[in-house]
């Protein structure tokens, strides 16, 4: 059996939170399967906090050069991934946005011609990026009486958008708007992706895990049958729940005394929303302190692994609030991690952290 400090060392492990890492920027995106991105810069924050030296420009340069991109992926959510994976993980990913589309529109579609609504949006992104509202207003004058959010809606789902630059450019500004993932990274999406290697890639960066955990990551229904086939490759082990949890063989599992530096996580950090069961980093009765009832993930704080508290940056300062006292050496540590994120987000100013 595999305890729950052992369960959340792996963890960290795999998000690479145990330490920070050396890494290329690129590398870090693809081994995490994306970092979640509903906001422009909280994906900045996920990688300073995994990787040495990680500098912002990086990651604008790889937005600005068409290296990774944005766009509606895993739950629905807006995910930063590479360019390579974009093409992979959409297609994977549609049947359960379609899903949605229908379910959530209802009688408001039932009507309407979608593959001519598709056709008609792609023909006017044709021209160049368009905003979210200039692509509905474009198809509000195809489709008379269909409200032009509910059309420029239905191509963000049907159609894989991605989110151009300026948006989400460090240190910049700009409306989102969207072109076709085809034209702007010159490649058509893979025809066959295989939900194998997503599973694996899933295992690799959040493992080990249940099935329902997959699922509940990747938004997908029918991953039993996958697992079942991978089964004679992958290791099995019992939770601190007595349920059966799949990994890779060779994955790091250190074991729960592996010490786990203080981290503050990003705003929607997917550490926080990848498992079905979630208590391997934040206890259930502390979800409701970090995700908000509109849908807002705040930024936490972990100690000795585990989510003790939130933070928030308002230009040079941070304010963190924990969820109950720390030790004398674990306050200092936060101080410190507050002190470096403010190096790296609001260089030159003059810091303050609050509450610790």
């Amino acid at each position: 059996m595999i305890t729950l400090r052992d369960l959340n060392r792996a963890t960290l492990a795999r998000q690479l939170l145990l330490r920070r890492h050396a890494m290329p920027a690129l590398e870090a995106v693809e081994h995490l399967v994306g970092l979640q991105a509903q906001a422009p810069f909280p994906p900045y924050f996920g990688l300073w906090s995994r990787l040495s030296g990680f500098e912002p420009g990086e990651l604008a340069r790889l937005l600005e050069e068409r290296h990774v991109v944005r766009l509606v992926l895993m739950r629905g959510t807006v995910h930063l991934v590479s360019a390579a994976d974009s093409l992979t993980l959409r297609p994977l990913t549609q049947p359960q946005l379609t899903r949605y589309l229908h379910s959530a529109y209802g009688s408001r579609i039932a009507a309407l011609d979608l593959d001519a609504v598709v056709a008609a949006g792609r023909r006017a992104l044709e021209g160049g990026p368009l905003t979210g509202a200039a692509l509905g207003a474009r198809l509000a004058g195809e489709f008379p009486g269909v409200k032009a959010a509910d059309l420029a809606q239905i191509m963000r789902i049907l159609v894989p958008l991605v989110q151009v630059p300026p948006r989400a450019v460090w240190g910049r500004s700009g409306q989102t708007a969207y072109a076709t993932a085809e034209s702007w990274l010159g490649r058509d999406p893979d025809p066959r992706p295989s939900p194998e290697t997503l599973v694996r890639r899933y295992l690799a960066a959040f493992g080990p895990a249940t099935v329902a955990d997959a699922q509940a990551w990747s938004g997908l229904t029918g991953l039993r049958e996958v697992v079942e086939r991978l089964r004679p490759e992958l290791v099995t082990l019992t939770g601190p729940d007595g349920r059966e949890l799949f990994d890779l063989p060779g994955a790091p599992r250190p074991g729960g005394e592996a010490p786990a530096p203080v981290r503050l996580l990003a705003p929607f950090d997917n550490l926080l929303l990848s498992h079905a069961d979630r208590t391997r980093v934040i206890a259930d009765a502390d979800r409701p302190r970090v995700i908000t009832v509109n849908g807002q993930v705040l930024g936490t704080v972990l100690v000795d692994g585990f989510v003790r508290g939130t933070w928030k940056r308002d230009k040079a300062v941070v304010s963190v609030e924990l969820f109950a006292p720390v030790t004398g050496a674990q306050a200092e540590e936060i101080r410190a991690e507050a002190a470096a994120l403010l190096a790296f987000a609001a260089p030159g100013s003059a810091h303050d952290i609050r509450g610790v």
